[in-house]
């Protein structure tokens, strides 16, 4: 490839990266993705069509800060689980970070790099419009999720015959949760996220109680 192009590249590299960053800026001040092209634009100084040979849509945007959104959930989720050595306590620290990734949190305690980083709004923004990139998108998520249920079940400590539905019945049950409590007032009646994993666990209980 000659000096050229890679310059080329090099600026659309540049440009779409300024576009990512004025995008969690206005996600960071507003506490959601609500924002305009417009607004994407005068953040950065760009155009319109400088915009479009980056993004093909706002969607298409949203699908990047997504992307990067759950590369960062990934890599908090592992060190958090890196922190167990037990099988059903690396599984705790899972579900009980997934659960803190989707829960609204003050300034400082929410995880990530932003002050709102609304993987789980994302997730449900664009799932309506775009399934399968959302899905394509999560998969790293849930195969955290399913190695720690496989090694927790070869432990013995917990008891299930389909470890991917198991862990499919964890991921929805912390992410219902989360929506949930977004629709109730009543401090009393939330769910938290030592609730969440005591609901988990007693469903993948051994029939024992072990």
């Amino acid at each position: 490839m000659n000096r050229g192009l890679l310059a080329a590249r090099s600026r659309i590299e540049q440009r779409v990266q300024e576009f990512l960053d004025a995008g969690f800026q206005l996600i960071d001040e507003r506490g959601s993705a609500d924002f305009t092209l417009q607004e994407l634009l005068e953040r950065t100084n760009q155009s319109v069509r400088g915009f479009y040979q980056c993004f093909a849509s706002k969607d298409e945007l949203l699908l990047a800060l997504f992307e990067d959104s759950v590369r960062e959930q990934v890599a908090d989720l592992q060190r958090c689980v890196d922190e167990e050595s037990e099988p059903l306590a690396r599984l705790r620290a899972f579900t009980v970070r997934l659960f803190e990734w989707c829960e609204p949190a003050g300034p400082g305690e929410k995880p990530g790099r932003h002050e709102h980083r609304p993987v789980a709004d994302f997730a449900i923004q664009l799932g309506l419009t775009h399934p399968e990139p959302v899905e394509a998108a999560m998969r790293p998520v849930f195969d955290l999720l399913l190695r720690l249920v496989e090694d927790a079940a070869a432990a013995g400590v917990i008891a299930t015959d389909d470890a991917a539905r198991a862990a499919t019945l964890v991921q929805r049950t912390v992410i219902y949760h989360w929506l949930a409590d977004r629709l109730v007032h009543d401090p009393r009646r939330s769910i938290s996220a030592e609730d969440t994993w005591n609901f988990c666990l007693r469903g993948l209980s051994p029939p024992d109680g072990s």
